[in-house]
């Protein structure tokens, strides 16, 4: 399996983001790809998924509520290797 970085960013339509978040971070808690999920400080998030390519983990985003909805305005998934840090030592590389 290899890394992927996700990013989203996200509608400014916040209320409609309330509204979904609780399903939107339920379907992500409930993918096995997942290893690190997290809104960023300019209105998206970036997403630490393993899986075997960029087509499997969009297909599986996919159906994210958030992207389903129409509350995700880009969407950026591509391969990551990282080299360097301490929790390098921790993946399965």
């Amino acid at each position: 399996m290899s890394l992927y970085a996700v990013t989203y960013v996200y509608s400014p339509d916040t209320e409609a983001l309330d509204r979904l978040r609780p399903e939107h971070r339920a379907f992500l808690a409930d993918q096995d790809g997942l290893l690190l999920s997290g809104p960023t400080d300019d209105n998206g998030a970036l997403i630490v998924w393993e899986g075997k390519s960029v087509a499997e983990i969009e297909e599986t985003l996919d159906e994210d509520p958030f992207w389903t909805a129409g509350l995700i305005t880009e969407r950026v998934v591509v391969g990551w290797n990282p080299i360097l840090g301490p929790w390098r030592e921790t993946l399965d590389l």
